[in-house]
């Protein structure tokens, strides 16, 4: 096993661990109840994945799925379902915290010139972490959530660039799905701080339930890697049957056609359209980002409408020929066939010319 690759795939899922616990740590902190700690037992399916993936994969990752991103999910997403919910993070009390960031100032000092005194260095330093920890804590629970939530979507990009990759996908594809990754999030993130933040919405539970459930089945499409790659078919099932060919020749644009319409711009619009025909909710960027919503829908579609005209008049045009519509993804037994005929002909028509040719001398004669 490559060290490189050992390395990238044990400090990935460490980060993938201690921003889970983090968002445990929140959870227990804002509930004020221990039993929350028992999240944190999410984080040995993440543990068990990194032992079998050392074990029969030599650390890289599997074709069209990463389970490690999935179960990342697993683990961070209920904590921030409970930090969303909890009517905590509606306020943020600006003035007790800087009475509590002083206090603990004071005793930091105070901390350090007993330190001095009595037991040292390593004394301090554990002083030094439990005061930064409080210092921590006393920071608004808005801040909290909405940090947690940015560092989750950049976890996700970063996390899926530093994860050793397998044999069925190649840099080239790795770079565009990252770029798809950094677009998605942007997206996502947007979608749930524009929508939590309305007052309105934080009124109503059932809302807020609904917009998690949403931006939780939006995050879905991080696991996969079927936006950049091809999905293989066999030769005839594709030379007979007009959708499988279809699936073939255009899987990677239908899967981005599909996430769009049905994982993430589909679900966002029938949201913020609730909102505003529904619930009478308006304000100028829930209105903006719900005209975007539409505008990429109807330019999903007649992309969609584009790749099955373009489809339709190749099949209309190969069966007019006479030729078998094959699959550009893997060798076709017929496209070798033919190719081999083509070849045969040729190879007869110069070892032995043409009949006129040779009885045009003796006509002369």
């Amino acid at each position: 096993m490559e060290l490189m690759v050992l390395l990238n795939a044990l400090v990935t899922r460490l980060l993938f661990v201690l921003h889970s616990l983090i968002g445990v740590w929140r959870v227990t902190a804002v509930k004020k109840d221990p039993k929350y700690w028992l999240l944190a037992l999410l984080n040995l399916l993440l543990c068990l994945e990194t032992g079998l993936t050392l074990k029969f994969k030599q650390g890289r990752g599997y074709k069209w799925f990463s389970p490690a991103i999935f179960l990342y999910l697993i683990c961070i997403v209920p904590s921030l379902w409970l930090l969303e919910i909890h009517h905590g993070t509606q306020y943020c009390g600006n003035e007790p915290g800087a009475v509590q960031v002083n206090v603990s100032n004071q005793d930091f000092n105070q901390t350090k010139e007993n330190s001095h005194g009595s037991e040292g260095t390593d004394h301090h330093i554990i002083q030094t972490a439990k005061v930064f920890v409080n210092q921590l804590s006393t920071i608004c629970e808005t801040v909290w959530t909405l940090a947690l939530h940015q560092t989750f979507l950049l976890l996700l990009v970063v996390g899926r660039w530093l994860l050793p990759i397998g044999v069925e996908i190649t840099r080239d594809q790795l770079s565009q799905l990252l770029l798809m990754f950094v677009g998605t999030a942007a997206d996502i993130l947007e979608f749930a701080s524009e929508t939590l933040d309305i007052e309105d919405v934080r009124k109503n539970y059932a809302l807020i339930n609904a917009i998690l459930a949403v931006w939780t089945w939006s995050m879905l499409q991080f696991p996969l890697d079927l936006a950049v790659q091809h999905i293989g078919c066999k030769p005839s099932a594709s030379a007979r049957r007009i959708p499988s060919l279809l699936l073939c020749r255009y899987s990677a644009e239908l899967w981005n056609i599909g996430v769009s319409l049905f994982i993430q711009d589909g679900p966002f619009f029938i949201v913020r359209s609730i909102l505003m025909g529904h619930f009478r909710i308006f304000n100028q960027m829930l209105v903006f980002f719900t005209a975007k919503n539409i505008l990429v829908v109807t330019l999903q579609l007649y992309r969609l409408a584009v790749i099955t005209l373009d489809f339709r008049s190749t099949v209309l045009q190969k069966s007019r020929k006479g030729e078998v519509c094959c699959c550009p993804c893997e060798p076709n037994e017929a496209r070798a066939h033919a190719a081999g005929r083509q070849e045969n002909e040729m190879k007869e028509f110069v070892a032995f010319p043409p009949k006129e040719e040779s009885q045009a001398p003796s006509k002369d004669h």
